[in-house]
């Protein structure tokens, strides 16, 4: 078994401009960075627990893109460890959706963004993975983690959509359909390989972030009636 703990990146300018990011690079924000401060402090305070129970993490693991990087550097920090990059563990790609806001799309791209709103796990805009591409390429990034690293307790900074990938195998869920699970920046969550699959210990834990402005959460279901918030 190999234990995980996940963190979604910390806020960006996109994020806050409800801009599809994807593999844009994108670096955090002033709010972000200070997430990833907080995210600090957070584990300066568990390592005295982790090292009583014998659960201190042995490796740090990010996304090559820039804002995974910066959250995770904070993280690094904190546990006096390197930061490896795994670019299995990178967002979505958008194809010619990154950059855009939902209004842009709907101007630019009206057939496919309505072809997009049917969240069809095949399909793929020019230039993009589809849902399904993006899946098989996540899970074969943390089963190979988890292989390599059997009995270890891995720190993991990366996205929204490789969370919901995660989600959404741990839950036994469909591909097809909007993201039915609430995955905040610069969130924590737990989960454990067990048995060649992903079980969730814990979800979305905020806590050091609990007087910090409200979050551009991403609202799948409402993109067809508003400007849909940021992929990241």
């Amino acid at each position: 078994m190999a234990e995980f703990l996940l963190i979604r990146h910390g806020e960006t300018d996109w994020n806050r401009e409800l801009r599809f990011q994807g593999q844009i690079d994108v670096p955090l924000n002033d709010i972000g960075l200070l997430q990833a401060q907080r995210l600090q402090q957070r584990f300066d305070e568990a390592l005295a627990g982790w090292r009583m129970e014998g659960r201190v993490p042995t490796r740090l693991i990010s996304s090559d893109l820039v804002r995974a990087q910066q959250t995770a550097q904070a993280v690094a920090q904190a546990l006096g460890q390197p930061c490896a990059t795994e670019t299995g563990l990178r967002e979505q790609c958008f194809g010619v959706f990154e950059g855009l806001r939902a209004a842009d799309i709907q101007a630019q791209h009206p057939d496919a963004w309505q072809h997009w709103l049917k969240f069809d796990a095949h399909y793929a805009v020019e230039g993009a993975e589809s849902t399904q591409v993006f899946y098989d390429r996540v899970m074969a990034a943390m089963a190979q983690l988890a292989k390599q690293h059997a009995g270890e307790r891995l720190v993991v900074v990366t996205h929204g959509g490789v969370l919901d990938m995660i989600w959404r195998h741990a839950q036994a869920l469909s591909l097809h359909g909007p993201r039915a699970c609430e995955i905040p920046n610069a969130g924590l969550s737990q989960v454990a390989w067990r048995d060649a699959t992903l079980h969730i210990l814990d979800w979305a834990d905020t806590s050091h972030l609990a007087d910090m402005p409200p979050q551009p959460h991403y609202r799948q279901t409402a993109a067809a009636s508003r400007p849909a918030d940021a992929k990241s």
